[in-house]
């Protein structure tokens, strides 16, 4: 069965495997054989039905699914521009609950790319971003995700993701093609 197939049928997981609950962002086990429903595999992260609930499991768990994540930088070209890198990643990065990019949605507020200070091949990234709720569980694993995304680049030397929320975020922070997609055009 082709991953594209995988989606929204019911699969047993062949591993105990940790996943978060969502939105609340709590850890949870779930033990090997629970039946699970595939809803989104966006950013190499996986949204999954577990007993009616919405639960995330990380790409590095892809496998208790039967699936094998993407590698994202497999697809960039070789000599790509650092900032393409960065912003190639960061719309690789998706709210559990919606299938659009934070980058789409307009969380992305700035993207700081400096040369490291101890060594000037390397470069540091500073990152400020929002949710689209203050009190959103899945904060934390959304800002995790962009530092591991970012820290993958081989030039990267450090990435630093700060939470703000000044200004407020509102739909119309978010891409066009994000609007379309969400029905809100």
């Amino acid at each position: 069965m082709s991953e594209e197939q995988k989606k929204h049928v019911m699969i047993h997981l062949n591993r105990d495997t940790i996943a978060r609950m969502v939105p609340q962002g709590a850890q949870i086990m779930l033990r090997e054989g629970t039946e699970v429903r595939l809803l989104q595999d966006k950013g190499n992260a996986y949204t999954v039905d577990v007993y009616g609930n919405l639960a995330r499991i990380d790409g590095c768990d892809a496998d208790a699914l039967g699936l094998t994540p993407a590698d994202p930088l497999e697809e960039l070209e070789k000599d790509a521009a650092l900032e393409d890198k960065v912003n190639y990643l960061l719309d690789q990065v998706y709210d559990p609950e919606i299938p659009v990019s934070v980058l789409a949605l307009g969380l992305i507020y700035k993207v700081n790319i400096k040369v490291c200070e101890d060594n000037n091949k390397l470069f540091d990234i500073n990152i400020d971003m929002t949710l689209t709720a203050p009190g959103c569980g899945m904060g934390p694993v959304i800002m995790e995700d962009v530092k591991q995304k970012l820290s993958k680049i081989p030039e990267v030397n450090a990435v630093e993701v700060e939470l703000v929320f000044d200004p407020p975020w509102d739909r119309e922070m978010m891409s066009d093609e994000a609007k379309l997609q969400l029905g809100l055009f």
